[in-house]
């Protein structure tokens, strides 16, 4: 099974090669330089693999959700490659990404069983979802959302949760108190690598998609926030430092 996964939801542009289990992987801070940086790195990937486009079974894609722009930018790509060489494309959910990232490092992360994965969603918001180990795959316990820091939803396990993502670096607190994580990495971001090994798994499955069908996952519909909502957010922010120093 030959895959090459792109993810852009974040500040890093990343994107990787799966050959038959053997990972190639680029993974780099992009900045907004995404659209400049992603397409030369799979030519790069794909020259060093000896491959070609048409020698592809499939093309994933980080859906989201995450930056606006990023995650248009990553699922255009994946559309028009799958287009021009007749492949399908299977969107993976970029917080499940980083559940399946906690298999790399330490032995505690590869251990993880329940993950909560959180990305900074900006304007005092986080994007959430929960996730369970069920044999090799994840099992959503929260579907991807959008989420305050003072209006998370409820789990039904509330222990023995890892943390996972940049959410964690801006809310950790809240997060924390809401759901007792333990072992957090609020330095993860999804990476292709953890696309791909999912894309592999939703291959087998038979969940691959038309090109025509490949689509971002977005949550939210609001990008920007009005006076009183910004300056809501900066006493927000303030009570939050607060608490993360005590």
């Amino acid at each position: 099974m030959r895959i090459l996964a792109l993810e852009t939801s974040t500040e890093f542009c990343s994107c990787a090669l799966s050959i038959d289990g053997v990972m190639r992987e680029s993974h780099v801070r992009a900045g907004q330089a995404h659209s400049d940086l992603l397409l030369p790195a799979v030519a790069r990937l794909m020259a060093e693999a000896g491959l070609g486009f048409a020698q592809l079974d499939a093309i994933a894609f980080g859906a989201g959700p995450g930056s606006f722009t990023g995650l248009r930018i990553a699922c255009g790509a994946a559309q028009g490659l799958a287009f021009a060489h007749d492949l399908p494309v299977l969107p993976v959910v970029s917080l499940m990404a980083l559940a399946e990232g906690m298999d790399t490092g330490s032995e505690a992360r590869r251990a993880a069983t329940r993950v909560i994965a959180a990305l900074d969603a900006r304007m005092g918001e986080l994007y959430l979802a929960a996730y369970e180990r069920v044999g090799t795959d994840w099992r959503a316990v929260l579907a991807p959302s959008l989420a305050k820091a003072d209006q998370l939803p409820a789990l039904s396990a509330r222990h023995d949760w890892q943390g996972v993502g940049s959410g964690f670096a801006v809310c950790g607190a809240a997060l924390t108190a809401r759901y007792d994580v333990q072992n957090i990495d609020a330095t993860a971001v999804p990476r292709a690598a953890a696309i791909a090994t999912i894309a592999l798994r939703a291959m087998a499955r038979g969940e691959a998609l038309a090109a025509h069908q490949a689509a971002p996952l977005y949550v939210r519909d609001k990008v920007a926030l009005d006076v009183n909502e910004q300056a809501a957010l900066r006493a927000r922010n303030a009570r939050h430092a607060a608490a993360d120093r005590a």
